[in-house]
């Protein structure tokens, strides 16, 4: 083979960084610090060292941002169109993670210029970070449904009236809510605590908190987390 002519060809992580805030999805972005497309909003990324691994650089890249670690994390589809960065070939490697906001904030660093958006009014980002975007919700959303990777967003203390508006925020949908609730309580994840919420209500909401244990022993084994009316999305 000859490599001599040759162009060098560069890979990259994108952080697509999902967050619930009690009431709305939101996505969080920061603006570009350098040319092309300098000042403009872009997803979190950077050039996967010689030494990493993907896994290793997205876990750097999101830890850079936001000062966290153990995020759960997953990558999705390469992208590698030729012409999609008009620098250089670059071919990238997003992952999706989910992140508790609270959490983030305590943490927060302010060197990117980072924003959380509501999914549902994203500014213009670069490249091709719009599609990433759309496919990763698309994949959220088929996992969500088999296995309860949206407790990842949660704080440590959270009602079931929280829990049922971020499913039906990600569905885009209206679920029922004995049949949600009797679900729920049935996977044994959740811990009842004795304090309630009453910021919406006189009576207000049991608080609930996870439990940790069986979440991580038995996170594959929870199947059709969500009812198959219910859920509207592409399988790809």
């Amino acid at each position: 083979m000859q490599y001599s002519n040759q162009k060098r060809q560069l890979v990259a992580v994108d952080c697509i960084i999902f967050g619930f805030d009690g009431n709305e999805y939101k996505l969080l972005l920061i603006q570009r610090g350098f040319a092309p497309e300098k000042e403009k909003w872009s997803l979190m990324g950077g050039f996967v060292q010689e030494e990493e691994s993907l896994d290793e650089a997205a876990n750097r890249i999101l830890n850079q941002l936001t000062g966290l670690h153990d995020i759960y994390m997953e990558q999705i589809q390469a992208f590698s169109q030729p012409k999609r960065d008009p620098i250089e070939r670059v071919i990238a490697i997003p992952y999706v993670a989910l992140i508790d906001i609270e959490k983030y904030q305590q943490q927060i660093n302010d060197n990117f210029h980072a924003h959380w958006f509501p999914l549902k009014n994203l500014p213009q980002l670069i490249f091709d970070h719009e599609e990433m975007v759309n496919v990763a919700l698309n994949k959220l959303r088929y996992k969500a449904a088999f296995h309860p990777i949206l407790f990842e967003l949660l704080p440590d203390k959270f009602t079931l009236p929280q829990l049922q508006a971020m499913y039906e925020g990600l569905y885009e949908t209206k679920i029922d809510k004995r049949n949600f609730t009797r679900k729920l309580l049935s996977t044994k994840l959740l811990k009842k605590e004795n304090e309630k919420d009453k910021s919406s209500s006189k009576k207000g909401a049991f608080y609930y908190s996870l439990d940790e244990e069986n979440y991580k022993d038995n996170f594959l084994s929870f199947h059709n987390f969500m009812p198959k009316s219910e859920i509207f999305f592409e399988n790809n």
